[in-house]
């Protein structure tokens, strides 16, 4: 089967998506696919204006403009790309859309009118965003595009968006050979917490600091710390509450790191704690979950979908509850202890063998 794989932000960009968009392209390869990435972001060379790169074997082209900070927007590409698509010889596209992101939205209607079989997976969670993408939904469903989103949370919004559409669940994937489990480490204080995420606002990070703090309050000093992985712009905003907070002898802010690196610090660390709302998925979550991290997380969230609480980590409605699930398991060396046995002995469902499979399956419903 040749598929064409179609996202705003594909690397060297970091992110969710870039990362699972592009692990989804290899792990296709791997299976004997073959696949093209159309994308809006330029190349690690500055690669744009349809330059087509081959990275790991697979056909990269380069749909973007030259803008500030390589921002991945390109409305002039939908004619060129058509073009490539209908002389390319595709079986399948996947469009990878979120709620802001104009490139995979003009893909979704290329795809659509060139006839192409089209799976649509949303990485995003559509809240209030819904109602108004119900017209264009209806019509690239009418011509055949089928729909899915990457957790059972996020496709109840996109069926708000298109009523009585099938929407299936697409997840994202993990390699559980990259997130290598640790040893079991022994009832020590300070607990260690990390947590690994872009430093911005609907990543809610400083939230994350005001859990910690009433944590360390109530835990009292030399219980806990936290390394956090990751950067971006809210980072001066954070180091100035880390020192309001007196929590510089508390948090680390390590900055961003390869992912062997990161799976290196889960190996060493206690627990995983995740404060976003409204998420998808929580990819990190899960790679956490993979290396046997007990996770500590939001129940109104896709992390959901990848913890079961009280066997793999523990949910709450709201951050006085995170608090309150941080305290109970920095306190208790058993319940830490039971709770990673389980997911140092018990795989995810997410892997990519299993996701490749779903992904296959969307193709051959699309083309129905």
């Amino acid at each position: 089967m040749k598929v064409a794989l179609l996202s705003d932000c594909y690397p060297p960009r970091t992110g969710g998506i870039e990362s699972q968009v592009s692990d989804l392209a290899t792990e296709l390869h791997r299976a004997g696919h073959a696949v093209e990435v159309f994308t809006a972001t330029p190349g690690a060379r500055g690669g744009h204006g349809g330059a087509v790169e081959v990275v790991d074997g697979i056909r990269v082209h380069r749909m973007a403009l030259r803008l500030p900070g390589g921002l991945p927007v390109n409305p002039l590409a939908p004619p060129e790309v058509r073009e490539r698509l209908r002389q390319g010889g595709f079986d399948a596209a996947h469009v990878h859309l979120g709620v802001v992101s104009p490139f995979a939205w003009d893909m979704a209607r290329v795809t659509t009118d060139l006839g192409l079989p089209t799976a649509l997976t949303f990485h995003c969670v559509l809240d209030r965003a819904a109602p108004a993408l119900r017209p264009m939904l209806r019509a690239w469903t009418r011509r055949g595009a089928v729909l899915s989103a990457v957790s059972g949370f996020a496709a109840e919004g996109v069926r708000r968006a298109a009523p009585g559409e099938p929407v299936a669940v697409l997840p994202n994937g993990v390699d559980p050979q990259a997130w290598p489990v640790g040893q079991a480490r022994p009832a020590a204080r300070p607990v260690t917490v990390v947590t690994a995420t872009r430093l911005a606002p609907r990543k809610r990070v400083v939230a994350l600091l005001r859990v910690i703090s009433a944590a360390v309050e109530r835990l009292g000093p030399g219980a806990l710390t936290l390394e956090v992985y990751g950067d971006g712009p809210l980072r001066p905003l954070l180091e100035r509450r880390i020192d309001a907070l007196g929590l510089r002898d508390v948090v680390t802010l390590r900055g961003r790191v390869p992912r062997s690196d990161l799976a290196l610090a889960y190996r060493e660390a206690d627990a995983y704690l995740s404060p976003t709302r409204l998420e998808a998925f929580g990819i990190a979550a899960l790679e956490a979950r993979t290396a046997g991290l007990p996770v500590i997380a939001r129940a109104d969230s896709g992390v959901r979908e990848v913890v079961t609480d009280g066997l793999s980590g523990l949910l709450a409605s709201d951050d006085d509850g995170l608090v309150d699930a941080l305290v109970r398991l920095a306190a208790d060396a058993t319940l830490r202890t039971r709770l990673a046995h389980h997911n140092v002995t018990t795989p995810p469902v997410q892997t990519w063998d299993r996701v490749v499979g779903l992904a296959r399956a969307e193709y051959r419903r699309a083309g129905a």
